[in-house]
């Protein structure tokens, strides 16, 4: 017998089914929209910072250009990093925004005075929370600074102005931070355009004048001021950046909640306040293992090799900058605000978005590994200085093909992790490292998570001291950042499934779906074996060594790389005819949801 009761009523201020959808689809397009204008803005700023490393390498000497580029950026990102990420991804997960809420509401719609007044408060607390990382940057930027100082080489303590140089780096630092309550209220209403013209009118007034300094004082011929003008040109960054959020937004102020008599004490919310506690212990080991080339650098590499390295990296990690970190940035935001609600369909939607993009990031990776590792050699004449193509760069460019597909995996994984991970969770990543003592480690022998993430940080460590050991040289840092990467990987993988076939969530997530099509798989193999016999029939070794610079222009040397094209594209042809079913699919119960 069919129950002929109506389904109970929604309350007045919860959204309908229609609404909701609404909702998901305008977040999906303001994230669309939001990766776009990251992906432009990388361009931009990678692009300009290649064409300056063109000519810096040429206006400094390898020992400044390698003292700015790794020690100065490892003394910049760590004030940085570990003043704002944990806040950063806390504010990203809240329930409140500083723009109109997303529950549906809309003017006029009925709201006690009590609930407004509840709101306020709660957004005015999250508003506090964005100060925070200006208050730690000023002693972290005093420490680091104090810390590096004390302990560079003698090769390092060598150079003019070193002192100047890193306080105006630690200035600088300061400086980006007192932005941070303007970045966070940007993102979080996704106006991202307010970010893409403040950080590239950033990034054209350091390359100016980094340029100009350089410029001026190789004219004086006296070649002294080098880490003055990076330094320089890194304050200009962050001042341009402040000014352009301070335009757009006015200059922020702590403030006091309305209510705070009635309900909850203090400037901050608490549970936000804990979440980023507990997510600036997880950012000590992400920035640790990210950086950590930079620190094994630092006290294995002569100044000159470190140059050459950057040199290399520059190039190596366009690709992750310009696409990757958008991608991770705005997926970070969409998992956020797609998951706050933990309901079925959202989830649903969530794990659909994630399987969808590691599918097309584990094609195209196979790819890239392979037409990357065929014709790097072609192309490299072109892209470094003949100075540079003697040293460590050209195999550092090589691993750096094998490199980049493990970061744009993890990439997406880590901001799936970071948005949907509870405090356990997230404890459960980071604990291995956090400074609590003997206490923590009991702590990790004794959880499974903890004793898995802890030995893979011993092995990455282990890794990289083994393979300089073993005269790897610098190759060595590319190749235990992909075991660290593949570790986080096998990890956020172990997670997100978990996660989606909870008995509260029960969605369907099958990282079967992730591995490509058999077809695809056949002709990139059969294409990798062309190229190859290609480039052995066609002589194009002996071209690329004779010919030099220009080799690339050699009759033997376009036509092999016009067979690489042609199978690049029919393998990716063959991907995309294989995987349509499965993208409809997805396209299908998106809607249905």
């Amino acid at each position: 017998m069919v129950s002929s009761k109506p389904p109970p009523p929604s309350s007045p201020g919860s959204p309908t089914p229609k609404q909701q959808q609404q909702e998901q689809k305008s977040l999906l397009n303001s994230s669309v929209k939001s990766l776009s204008f990251l992906v432009a803005l990388q361009l931009f700023s990678r692009l300009g910072t290649s064409v300056l490393n063109q000519a810096l390498v040429r206006l400094a000497s390898p020992s400044a250009f390698g003292t700015a580029a790794i020690q100065f950026e490892l003394v910049l990102s760590t004030i940085l990093f570990l003043s704002r990420e944990g806040v950063r991804n806390a504010i990203l997960r809240s329930k409140v925004t500083t723009a109109t809420s997303t529950t549906g509401k809309k003017r006029g719609d009925p709201t006690t005075g009590r609930e407004k007044e509840h709101e306020d408060d709660a957004r005015t607390k999250q508003l506090n929370l964005t100060f925070i990382p200006a208050l730690l940057g000023v002693p972290l930027a005093v420490v680091t600074t104090l810390v590096y100082l004390k302990c560079a080489s003698e090769e390092v303590r060598r150079q003019p102005y070193l002192a100047a140089a890193v306080a105006v780096y630690a200035g600088a630092a300061v400086v980006e931070l007192w932005s941070e309550p303007m970045h966070n209220r940007a993102m979080l209403e996704l106006k991202t355009n307010v970010r893409v013209r403040a950080e590239g009118l950033g990034i054209t007034a350091k390359s100016f004048v980094t340029f100009l300094v350089l410029f001026v004082d190789s004219r004086r011929g006296k070649d002294t001021l080098a880490l003055v003008a990076f330094a320089l040109g890194q304050l200009a960054y962050a001042v341009v950046v402040f000014g352009c959020y301070v335009r757009a937004f006015g200059v922020p102020w702590v403030k006091q909640p309305k209510a705070n008599s009635k309900s909850q004490s203090g400037y901050f919310d608490s549970a936000l306040l804990n979440l980023s506690v507990t997510m600036t212990f997880q950012s000590v080991i992400k920035h640790v293992l990210t950086e950590g080339d930079k620190l094994l650098l630092t006290f294995f590499s002569p100044l000159e090799d470190q140059g050459g390295y950057a040199v290399a990296a520059n190039y190596g990690s366009l690709l992750a900058r310009i696409v990757f970190q958008p991608l991770e940035e705005t997926l970070r935001v969409f998992f956020s605000r797609l998951l706050t609600s933990q309901k079925k369909q959202d989830c649903q939607q969530a794990a659909d978005a994630l399987t969808a993009l590691l599918s097309v990031q584990i094609a195209i990776s196979v790819l890239f590994v392979i037409f990357g590792s065929a014709y790097l050699s072609v192309f490299l004449p072109l892209l470094l200085p003949q100075k540079y193509l003697a040293t460590s760069a050209p195999s550092v460019l090589g691993a750096w093909v094998w490199y980049i597909p493990v970061l744009a995996l993890n990439g997406g994984l880590e901001a799936f992790l970071s948005s949907a991970a509870s405090t356990k969770d997230l404890n459960r990543q980071s604990r291995s490292v956090s400074s609590r003592g003997l206490i923590l480690v009991e702590a990790i022998l004794a959880n499974n998570d903890h004793r898995w993430m802890f030995a893979f940080s011993i092995i990455y460590v282990s890794a990289a001291f083994m393979l300089y050991r073993l005269g790897f040289g610098d190759v060595s840092l590319i190749y235990a950042n992909t075991i660290n990467l593949a570790a986080r990987i096998l990890y956020c993988l172990s997670f997100s499934s978990r996660f989606f076939t909870a008995k509260e969530r029960s969605v369907t997530f099958g990282l079967w779906q992730l591995v490509p099509p058999i077809p695809f798989l056949v002709a990139s193999a059969a294409a990798s074996l062309l190229v190859r016999i290609s480039a052995s029939q066609l002589e194009v070794p002996a071209t690329l060594k004779n010919a030099g610079r220009y080799a690339v222009f050699q009759k033997n040397v376009l036509a092999h790389v016009g067979v690489g094209g042609l199978s690049g594209v029919s393998c990716l042809i063959i991907w995309l005819y294989m995987s349509r079913r499965r993208v409809a699919a997805l396209v299908r119960r998106s809607k249905s949801d």
